[in-house]
């Protein structure tokens, strides 16, 4: 089937590897920001912005093709030197590090690893997300719920415990039951379960809804996502649904959108000479794969929410800009990769 690869024009004006000016920033902030009440629900005083050291010269990364194709490491010296380093993430607390938006101005690129060892790996893989850069930090780890009648995917801050009452849980990800439609909640507590101020009532952190276009799931899909905005503090507005009629997907299909970013996928282009749909990763993506997308704001196409792709059979590079958090980013593409829609 025709499938999204990565294209090989030279193209310099990638907004993720260029320091964003202050008015584009400005303009980038308005984007997400819904105004939203700011939250009631300040415990702690929220440290600052992550310190995040930016590498003197930002140069666009070259579109060289990886050649090595496991990506073990041992690249020739020539591409190392060309690959800038990714700004130094300070992770200190990890929980609060995966929840928290992504700072203006910087990508955080990561790394999606697909562990299908064991008895039943292959219907029920782990998902590791790593930092990409030397340290390879250790982010979150998802994996299919196996007794769900939905897909169910649990989202942990640590790799080897997936349990869903254990506290390394943040958050989850849960599909209807056509498999088209995904809800990503935090680690909060069912709406059941509430007390009395429902401050403890788990959130939203967003919504995927697939399309199928002609080809069914074979040619490159229709991808909507729904998150909340943020509020002037350029902080994520709370939504916590009383009930599942309150949800970010039924906000979206009553088109009451207070307080709520629809974005897509960028729609690839067809390209004659490869004979399949191409988008530019700028050099993040080599494999073709119908999983690869971009997800972008309607109103400025060029600005990269978060970018999905192959680098080897079970390797991904994910990368995801403010407003998104890791976990968010993390459960998109989790997403991508589920039974009904997965056509590979």
């Amino acid at each position: 089937p025709p499938a999204t690869t990565d294209s090989d024009e030279e193209d310099n004006s990638d907004s993720s590897t260029k320091p964003i000016r202050s008015e584009k920033k400005k303009n980038l902030a308005s984007l997400f920001q819904t105004g939203g009440n700011p939250p009631k629900e300040k415990k702690t005083k929220k440290k600052g912005p992550p310190k995040v050291a930016e590498s003197e010269e930002e140069t666009p990364e070259t579109l060289q093709k990886n050649s090595n194709k496991k990506g073990k490491g041992k690249k020739s010296k020539k591409l190392k030197e060309e690959r800038p380093p990714s700004p130094i993430i300070e992770v200190d607390n990890l929980e609060e590090f995966v929840l928290r938006p992504a700072p203006q101005g910087v990508t955080i690129k990561c790394r999606v690893t697909r562990d299908k060892k064991g008895m039943d790996r292959g219907l029920y893989p782990t998902y590791y997300l790593h930092l990409d850069n030397d340290k390879k930090v250790f982010l979150l780890a998802g994996r299919k719920r196996k007794k769900s009648k939905t897909s169910n995917y649990l989202i942990s801050i640590d790799p080897t415990d997936l349990s869903r009452g254990g506290e390394n849980f943040i958050g989850k990800l849960r599909s209807n039951l056509m498999g088209t439609k995904f809800t990503v909640f935090d680690n909060g507590a069912n709406p059941d379960r509430a007390n009395a101020d429902w401050s403890n009532v788990r959130q939203e952190l967003s919504a995927v809804v697939y399309e199928t276009n002609v080809l069914g799931f074979k040619g490159p899909r229709k991808m909507t996502v729904i998150i909340p905005g943020m509020n002037a503090d350029n902080e994520r507005v709370p939504i916590r649904p009383r009930n599942d009629n309150d949800g970010l997907l039924m906000r979206w299909q009553n088109k009451n959108m207070d307080n709520v970013i629809e974005l897509h996928n960028k729609a690839p282009v067809w390209n004659d000479e490869t004979q399949s749909y191409v988008l530019n990763f700028h050099g993040r993506v080599t494999h073709a794969s119908v999983k690869n997308f971009q997800i972008v704001h309607g109103s400025d196409p060029d600005y990269i929410v978060m970018q999905f792709g192959r680098v080897a059979d079970d390797a991904f590079t994910m990368d995801y800009n403010y407003p998104l958090c890791a976990v968010q980013a993390f459960a998109i593409a989790l997403s991508s990769f589920d039974g009904k829609l997965a056509c590979e």
